[in-house]
């Protein structure tokens, strides 16, 4: 697979890179509903059979429990093929499963023990700080001290390389002169272009490695979500009741989209979710993007899309 340097970091990673949030399981507010660790194990076993070099996780997915399946699938790969692993910090949970936002320095630190523990490493290749305020929206006081943080975490030895996830310019601008940032971490997709007008062409001319998640809207782009599935969805996938895309007004246009990019896949033979992933590859800023995968047949079925070349025509029908 195409491989393409983070930013001014030290890695070189595929095009595509294994989103392990759903492998986390349904048993958390954001969860996806049920998922078996066994399935998931393989699934990341076949990514990295597919040329996948890095999987992105978080603390907060399951609760710890996606970054301890990602531990479980490392083990049983030999050195050299080990992915790289990127995780994020920021958000905490108390023992009633409420989770919270926070950028202190203790609690990066905490976290950071926490997840070298579950992941079974010496040293997390990547640990960004998952959002700069949650909820979004409001100010963001803290940000210098988090960064500053893992800083001194990288410098010690416990973090490979540093970066941030759904930071604007602003925050970049704040942060940048206590250490250079490795990477950006925002969502991009034919739904979800927001982005576009300051925070890629900002990333590109500083050097700052993107990479995006949830290019296919968290599969609504896939080309298997219908009514009926969606009305199918258990009770504890987000999706089902706190996803505006995939709700009215915004479903029907949202599969009259979906629709129009079979039509422009069937063409090569590809399917919506390889043209969703391959349409946000095309901007230059962009460096990876981020698939969440949940069995071996789904890694199947997008990894091509590193491989595929929208067409200018084809890219602007889609686009309005």
């Amino acid at each position: 697979m195409k491989k393409r340097r983070l930013g001014q970091t030290q890695f070189e990673i595929s095009a595509i890179g294994l989103g392990a949030w759903a492998i986390g399981g349904g048993d958390w507010v954001f969860g996806w509903g049920q998922q078996d660790d066994e399935v998931s194990v393989a699934t990341i076993h076949r990514a990295v059979k597919q040329g996948i070099n890095w999987i992105d996780t978080a603390a907060v997915y399951g609760l710890g429990h996606s970054e301890e399946v990602v531990a479980r699938a490392l083990r049983d790969l030999p050195p050299s093929e080990r992915p790289l692993v990127f995780t994020k910090c920021g958000l905490t949970w108390d023992d009633r499963e409420n989770i919270e936002h926070c950028l202190k320095a203790d609690s990066i630190r905490k976290e950071v023990e926490d997840s070298l523990r579950r992941l079974g490493m010496e040293a997390i290749d990547l640990c960004q700080i998952h959002w700069p305020i949650y909820p979004p929206g409001a100010e963001a006081p803290d940000i210098e001290e988090g960064w500053d943080t893992l800083a001194r975490l990288k410098l010690e030895g416990k973090l490979r390389e540093i970066g941030v996830s759904n930071f604007d310019v602003g925050q970049l601008e704040r942060i940048k002169s206590i250490a250079p940032v490795g990477s950006n971490q925002p969502p991009y997709s034919l739904l979800a272009r927001g982005i576009e007008d300051e925070i890629l062409p900002y990333c590109l001319e500083v050097g700052i490695g993107v990479i995006v998640y949830s290019p296919m809207q968290s599969g609504l782009l896939s080309g298997k979500m219908t009514r009926e599935r969606i009305a199918s969805l258990p009770k504890n996938d987000w999706r089902k009741t706190m996803s505006p895309h995939f709700q009215e007004p915004k479903l029907t246009k949202n599969l009259e989209l979906v629709s129009r990019m079979r039509e422009v896949g069937s063409r090569g033979g590809d399917s919506p979710a390889k043209v969703a992933i391959a349409w946000t590859l095309r901007h230059p800023a962009v460096t990876g993007a981020i698939v969440g995968s949940r069995t071996p047949d789904q890694v199947d079925e997008t990894v091509g899309a590193a491989e595929l070349t929208l067409s200018d025509d084809d890219a602007r029908g889609l686009e309005h």
